[in-house]
């Protein structure tokens, strides 16, 4: 079976293109630019373009068809319009990676399936997710475009330890806080449920639904069942770190107001994401692919991070814009409580 990849070497595609140029049964192809040749598995095949570039594209597979077409990096209305005009009678299935921040924030109930109601009035990213669905999803109703939804939560990799407050730069500026006894911020109480995902987890659970007839014109949570809160996914950094967590809580309402000004978009992250307690139902993903499941925990994974971060200077990006900005977050509050106190008097 022939598979192609727009992307394919960002945090969740890679695990999925390393797990299947393993499998003998599938032949692999990528679109992108060929500015990250290193991340590329011995055995695959790169069509170097810019998916952008609509009309080479166009040239380079006109004599090509694919059992499967996968776009990591569609992220608004225009790129799945493009696709569809692509891939149009030469896929068989087209997966499309959406998002589970499009479901309604807060939903009516906090066990999230496939059924919930699209809806973040609190983030364009997700708006734009939700309006790339409806297209696609019109054009399986009206000619039968073999779609099929794939909606992520938070996937994380070596490269990348799961935060819910950090700057543009990153999470290493709050693993430094953490390394350097500082305060660190954690939206709301901390007690707000989520979900974290290793990345090859994810790829078991994606590369199951490939090439899957049960799978056209659906869509799929694909998370690891693996609920923790905020403060446990932060003091389990902070465990694997030796160091002890001085959590700093603050509401996600004040953050977005802080940050606004600073090009923070925490109303997204927070308020549209992070900040709601969810929990995914992954049984419709399971009941066709029973192999799907969570092997590598948190705890385990974050270790494995944290242990690549820090010994690759080139994921160390320092950001003293965010840790400013944090420190006078926290002596605003401070300052804000002593002058309650003395009213109180």
């Amino acid at each position: 079976m022939r598979a192609l990849f727009i992307g394919g070497t960002g945090t969740i595609s890679a695990a999925i293109v390393r797990r299947l140029a393993k499998d003998e049964n599938w032949e692999v192809w990528l679109i992108n630019r060929g500015t990250r040749t290193d991340a590329v598995p011995k055995g695959v095949r790169v069509i170097k373009a810019d998916i952008h570039d609509e009309a080479l594209v166009a040239e380079k597979i006109k004599d090509m068809t694919f059992d499967v077409v996968s776009d990591f990096i569609a992220f608004t209305p225009d790129a799945v319009e493009r696709d569809y005009r692509l891939f149009k009678g030469r896929t068989s299935q087209y997966m499309f990676i959406s998002s589970a921040s499009a479901y309604m924030k807060p939903a009516a109930s906090y066990i999230i399936t496939e059924g919930t109601t699209l809806a973040n009035p609190h983030w364009e990213y997700s708006r734009n997710k939700i309006a790339c669905e409806e297209f696609l999803m019109e054009k399986l109703r009206t000619e039968a475009f073999p779609v099929t939804i794939v909606r992520p939560s938070h996937t994380y990799d070596e490269r990348h330890v799961p935060l819910g407050v950090h700057g543009r730069n990153g999470s290493f500026q709050v693993i430094k806080r953490i390394l350097d006894g500082k305060p660190v911020i954690i939206q709301g109480d901390g007690t707000s449920l989520w979900t974290v995902t290793w990345n090859e987890d994810f790829a078991v659970g994606y590369t199951g639904l490939m090439g899957n007839r049960h799978a056209i014109g659906e869509a799929f949570n694909i998370t690891s069942d693996e609920t923790l809160t905020w403060n446990q996914i932060y003091r389990t950094i902070a465990d694997a770190l030796g160091k002890e967590l001085k959590p700093y809580h603050v509401s996600a309402d004040f953050l977005s107001a802080c940050g606004e000004r600073f090009g923070y978009d925490f109303e997204g992250s927070l308020t549209g994401d992070k900040s709601v307690s969810v929990v995914f139902d992954n049984r419709k993903l399971k009941n066709i692919v029973p192999c799907m499941g969570t092997h590598v925990p948190f705890n385990k994974g974050v270790r494995i991070a944290l242990d690549y971060v820090l010994s690759h200077p080139e994921c160390q990006v320092e950001d003293p814009e965010f840790d400013a900005w944090c420190d006078n977050v926290i002596e605003v509050l401070e300052e804000a409580k002593e002058k309650m106190a003395m009213k109180a008097i």
